[in-house]
């Protein structure tokens, strides 16, 4: 029997292409998403009772890593990107289907909004205008598990100090600037390029287009000026 799945939302986030994006949910508190219903899912009916939830599963698809063909073997960028290990063992994006799930914050539930109700969420690793399949509570007995083992990934990732050697916008908000340095301390340079130093890297973060280096552990902002966000 084929199965039928509908996109119900997208999610509007701060990161407007794949470079940048955390590698795992939560590793950047600040980072922010609102979760938009197409129009024949917006029913607040749907979400009645989820408010008392603090976190939420987002099942997504990769919509930025659709391929006709898949292979049983990737290099995950935790192993160096040189190691091949079993797709079903990673989380990467290229899978026979291209689903994810990531568990991100629930900040509020916004029924005022034009396009409401729209779900306020932070914590998140999505690029902006991901297609959304469904949401779940995230249920802490359950889906807590403090004794599990988590395979080759030990552990979060180091991170990297960040500084400014650009003036800092002036119309810059502290939280704006806060999502930025968290986002480049999570050093999201592809993993076979860590050993390097000096080379120039850039992203849009939350509107801006950010212009680093990194060297020696410290990642080192050199220009930061207004961009398109849109994916």
């Amino acid at each position: 029997m084929a199965m039928k799945m509908e996109t119900i939302a997208h999610i509007r986030t701060c990161y407007g292409e794949k470079f940048g994006v955390p590698r795992q949910p939560g590793l950047v508190k600040d980072a922010w998403g609102e979760l938009v219903f197409e129009p024949e899912f917006r029913n607040a009916d749907a979400l009645r009772g989820l408010e008392g939830f603090s976190h939420v599963w987002l099942v997504f698809i990769f919509h930025q890593a659709l391929r006709s063909d898949w292979k049983p073997t990737v290099r995950p960028p935790r192993l160096g990107g040189n190691e091949r290990v079993g797709v079903f063992a990673t989380r990467s994006p290229f899978r026979p289907n291209p689903i994810g799930l990531s568990v991100v914050k629930l900040d509020g539930i916004d029924l005022d909004h034009p396009d409401g109700p729209v779900l306020k969420l932070s914590g998140v690793d999505l690029v902006d205008g991901t297609p959304i399949l469904d949401i779940k509570p995230y249920i802490p007995y359950a889906d807590a598990l403090p004794d599990a083992v988590g395979g080759f990934v030990s552990g979060a990732p180091d991170c990297l100090s960040v500084q400014w050697h650009c003036a800092v916008p002036a119309e810059m908000s502290d939280a704006n600037r806060r999502l930025i340095e968290a986002t480049l301390a999570a050093d999201p340079r592809p993993a076979y390029q860590r050993q390097e130093s000096g080379r120039e890297y850039g992203c849009l973060i939350d509107g801006c287009n950010v212009r680093w280096t990194v060297e020696d552990g410290c990642a080192t902002i050199v220009a930061c000026e207004p961009g398109d966000n849109r994916a």
